[in-house]
């Protein structure tokens, strides 16, 4: 199936709003050890542009996450397909994500941080969709809040293309 890509955030917006992002970051830490993770893969883009504005000390990690179920969004049970290898045990903790929108996977992820012991929970992601929000689930930190569309690009994808494109692009079928 061809798809029109229409572009939703340029390249010159990204850059602006992840420095942006980083200064808050800084700022809402005030110099405080963190650890920085990563879901991957969606969010590796953002991540490496991201942890370039954040001054402060810091550890990386990185975690990837399957899900496995019925074949539906609801009821689906997440699973670690790469776990953490940082201690987080009174540590805060700075969960980077692409995208946020059922909220489901982050609820898991900030759930497993909390019985691992993380001082503090803080979760920043590149693009927040709240309308389709199925938990209660705050992102501390959001990029660019988006209502509707497919997107992708800037580490995000469709059946694992476009990944590499250094702008989001709204998919479109023809």
């Amino acid at each position: 199936m061809a798809h029109k890509m229409i572009t939703v955030i340029s390249r010159e917006d990204i850059a602006r709003r992840v420095a942006e992002l980083g200064e808050e970051i800084t700022a809402h830490y005030h110099g405080q050890p963190l650890v920085v993770v990563c879901v991957l893969k969606g969010a590796f883009l953002f991540y490496a542009d991201l942890v370039r504005h954040i001054r402060t000390p810091m550890e990386m990690d990185f975690v990837r996450l399957s899900s496995y179920g019925s074949g539906t969004s609801r009821g689906r049970q997440a699973v670690f397909t790469k776990d953490m290898e940082v201690d987080v045990d009174g540590k805060h903790v700075l969960l980077v994500e692409d995208i946020v929108d059922t909220g489901r996977s982050a609820e898991f992820l900030l759930h497993v941080l909390e019985k691992r012991g993380a001082a503090s929970l803080k979760i920043c992601s590149f693009v927040d969709k709240s309308e389709r929000r199925e938990v209660s689930l705050k992102v501390d930190f959001a990029g660019f809040p988006i209502q509707k569309g497919f997107i992708v690009g800037y580490g995000m994808d469709y059946a694992e293309q476009y990944r590499e494109l250094d702008a989001v692009y709204e998919l479109v079928p023809e």
